[in-house]
């Protein structure tokens, strides 16, 4: 069923909660930025993940960490395909390989597909990750999945180089949006997480206007950011069936 769409509303945080949020951008950019500028070992739940430079650390960015640990067991039942759609460390990959049949990782940037491969090796997962490079679904034409993950670039802009990418983008919410039914296999869904820190308002417009039902599963809140899992579902047809 469609959840309410009062349920999918993001906070606007206050002054303070503002100014406490820059302070925390600038004790990034001064003493942890360098984890983003070299191999950097991390543990994201009970698995080592290798972050390789110009790749996002799904720890200090969160968003990873948090879609990782809500892909459990009764979520990922009955051993689905899984697409995990611009991968970047291949966090998601991992955590969804652990209960899946089958999970192809993509992404747009050749330093993530190479760390992403690293990681599935690492992790001994390299028989049930495929990885591969591409824009969106590009490299999946075709082929359906029972569950498509995907952690977009939240802000809407220009990006600045490759590795930008995973930040920004123009148009990755709209394309993804009208891309996503024809490769859900029946019964399928999509989990796309949304930040405040971006443009959540405008992927749900996008999701909204390609008829998804959607349903906000998990939240995670933050001093200077609310992070939310969402369901996307394509409208059931006449009769139940979809």
């Amino acid at each position: 069923m469609p959840v309410q769409e009062a349920s999918l509303d993001f906070p606007r945080f206050g002054a303070a909660r503002t100014a406490i949020g820059k302070l925390l951008y600038w004790r990034y950019r001064l003493f942890q930025r360098r984890r983003h500028d070299t191999a950097v070992l991390e543990r994201i739940g009970d698995f080592p993940l290798l972050v390789m430079p110009g790749v996002l650390n799904p720890r200090l960015m969160r968003s990873g960490e948090f879609f990782a640990s809500q892909l459990s067991a009764g979520l990922m039942a009955h051993g689905p395909d899984v697409l995990d759609m611009g991968t970047g460390s291949g966090v998601c990959a991992i955590a969804a390989a652990r209960h899946a049949r089958r999970v192809v990782a993509v992404d747009i940037s050749a330093a993530a597909v190479r760390c992403a491969r690293i990681n599935a090796l690492l992790n001994h997962l390299e028989e049930r990750i495929e990885v591969t490079q591409g824009d969106l679904f590009a490299p999946v034409q075709g082929r359906r999945f029972d569950i498509v993950l995907f952690n977009p670039p939240f802000i809407h802009g220009t990006p600045r180089s490759d590795a930008d990418r995973a930040w920004r983008s123009t148009d990755v919410a709209e394309r993804f949006a009208e891309g996503l039914q024809e490769h859900l296999a029946p019964g399928g869904f999509a989990l796309v997480v949304l930040s405040t820190y971006g443009d959540a308002a405008g992927f749900i417009r996008h999701f909204r206007r390609c008829g998804f039902d959607m349903a906000r599963l998990a939240v995670r809140r933050f001093i200077n950011e609310q992070l939310a899992l969402v369901r996307l579902q394509p409208p059931r047809r006449s009769g139940g069936a979809q």
